[in-house]
């Protein structure tokens, strides 16, 4: 067999549960009582020549009178060239069913390079809202600029989405979402007022639980016009199973295979909700490919990480409870075998960061990777769950960037709940240590951050931290252009309410040739 007929192979084995006919009577035509398209519509992953379209019928099929137990419903889809929708250049017909919630995902091809476009679904009777996407620019394109919105942790208790409100009308080629999409837990001191945006009292565990908590989440008016205006790029962090979770270990020492079925379940309802290629993989579905590469044309290379299905488990655990915690003294933490991405994954992304010609290097992943630590009269002090409990791995990272003698790396990370502007360098907080690559942090959409008092003591230990603020929410605008990345901070006080606005807390600058982050 040929390289090239084994990768389609391979590539129809994966989409297999997604693409076989599906069981159950087919509804042709439905009539709807109510709205089936209530979750909105989204793109996601552009290339030159077509992107991802995504939606999802209305879960447990409250509008559909009459329905069999499994309808196999078919869904058509529309794709114009024009915002009056007259130009149409595309129009087909999926099928989905129960197996897979009734979500679609149309892997669009034959699209021109660099162009928006509009899209809508119909049902039956029902037709959804509109659309809006674009494809990426040719690789070989000399491109003026990439404008995205960077944002992480939108706790649907814990505040509103305005960021996503600003986001969906700004001038943007991408949202990048860097993971705590959805979160599996509560905290009755942090809701944005008692009764008011809660979550079910259940802890999802279950396929059907992370479903109705990614329906919940997808109810959020603002966080549809966002998934609506916008193509998006997305990686997870642990809240999109459970907080700390490490491979196939959770932070309560469940048994893995038993953790791993739960992995599978809410790997699964990820897909279903999310406008990705590629599922679950066969043989149970714990293991899903996420990490992804994208070119910006001539402009810009962009990788988008997993920092949590690959990684070592945190070192040094509590005995009485595991994930990640402060520790002091811990051996564990300069063992080189310890990993953050996987020895596949931190190959995959070696060998393709080393090879990139592209203007500029872009490595989105899920969190921080400069240091926080926090000097104290016994040591320094180290979070074990971030990038500082595995510095064999980060070593690994900024040393590809320098033997490979590569000039502007920037990262782009979330789940800390503040925004970072940093510098990254082989041995962190040392001057004698050459910059080699410049961070970004987003704080979270809506997620509490830490108190003041803790993150001041982490700046004064850590010289790397340019800026570090946790008291307020929102996103981050980066802006890439041939002669700098520029990062403004666009936030509003914690909680974010419901009529919040948004204002610019600060702006930072990388400018082509010299790594390292300057105040703009």
């Amino acid at each position: 067999m040929k390289r090239r007929d084994f990768q389609r192979a391979a590539l129809a084995l994966a989409l297999q549960p997604w693409l076989l006919p599906l069981a159950g009577a087919e509804s042709a035509a439905p009539r709807w009582r109510g709205n089936p398209f209530a979750l909105g519509v989204a793109s996601g992953q552009p290339r030159p020549d077509g992107v991802v379209l995504w939606t999802r019928l209305a879960p447990d099929f409250e509008s559909l009178p009459e329905a069999p137990a499994d309808p196999a419903l078919v869904v058509g889809y529309e794709i114009f060239s024009d915002e009056a929708l007259r130009q149409r250049v595309q129009r087909g017909q999926v099928r989905t069913g129960a197996a897979r919630a009734h979500s679609v995902h149309v892997q669009v091809r034959g699209l021109r390079p660099d162009r928006y476009y509009w899209y809508r679904f119909t049902c039956g009777d029902a037709v959804s809202p509109v659309g809006r996407t674009r494809t990426a620019p040719a690789p070989d394109a000399a491109v003026s600029h990439l404008r995205l919105a960077l944002a992480s942790c939108q706790h649907y208790e814990q505040g509103y989405y305005v960021a996503h409100r600003e986001i969906a009308r700004q001038d943007l080629d991408l949202v990048l979402f860097l993971g705590d999409y959805i979160y599996e837990g509560t905290n009755p001191d942090h809701k944005v007022a008692p009764g008011v945006r809660e979550h079910p009292q259940e802890v999802p565990r279950t396929l059907d639980g992370y479903r109705r908590r990614h329906a919940l989440y997808k109810r959020d008016p603002d966080l549809r016009a966002a998934h609506a205006a916008h193509p998006w790029l997305m990686t997870w962090d642990d809240h999109d199973v459970v907080n700390d979770y490490a491979g196939d270990q959770d932070a309560r020492g469940t048994d893995p295979a038993v953790f791993l079925r739960r992995r599978a379940a809410a790997y699964q309802a990820y897909f279903e909700h999310m406008p990705l290629r590629l599922g679950p993989e066969p043989a149970g579905g714990a293991s899903m490919r996420i990490y992804d590469r994208m070119v910006w044309g001539q402009l810009a290379e962009l990788w988008t990480l997993d920092c949590r299905q690959y990684r070592s488990p945190q070192a040094c655990p509590d005995p009485l409870r595991g994930g990640g915690r402060m520790v002091l003294g811990c051996d564990a933490l300069t063992d080189t075998r310890r990993t953050m991405l996987g020895e596949a994954q931190e190959r995959w992304l070696g060998e393709s960061l080393s090879a990139s010609r592209r203007a500029w290097k872009i490595v989105a992943q899920a969190t921080q990777i400069s240091s926080t630590g926090i000097d104290s009269p016994l040591g320094r002090t180290t979070y074990t769950d971030a990038w500082d409990g595995y510095p064999a791995a980060r070593a690994r990272l900024l040393r590809t960037v320098a033997d490979a003698r590569l000039a502007d790396v920037v990262t782009l990370g979330g789940d800390v709940h503040m925004n970072v502007a940093a510098q990254l360098r082989l041995q962190p907080n040392d001057e004698r240590s050459p910059v080699l690559a410049s961070e970004f942090v987003t704080t979270s959409i809506s997620s509490r951050g830490m108190s003041d008092a803790v993150l001041e003591r982490i700046r004064a230990g850590n010289a790397d931290i340019v800026h570090a603020r946790a008291d307020e929410r929102g996103y981050t605008r980066v802006e890439v252009t041939a002669q700098g990345v520029s990062a403004e901070f666009r936030t509003t006080p914690y909680p974010a309410t419901a009529d919040a606005a948004l204002g610019t807390q600060a702006r930072f600058a990388v400018a082509r040739g010299r790594a390292g982050v300057e105040k703009a």
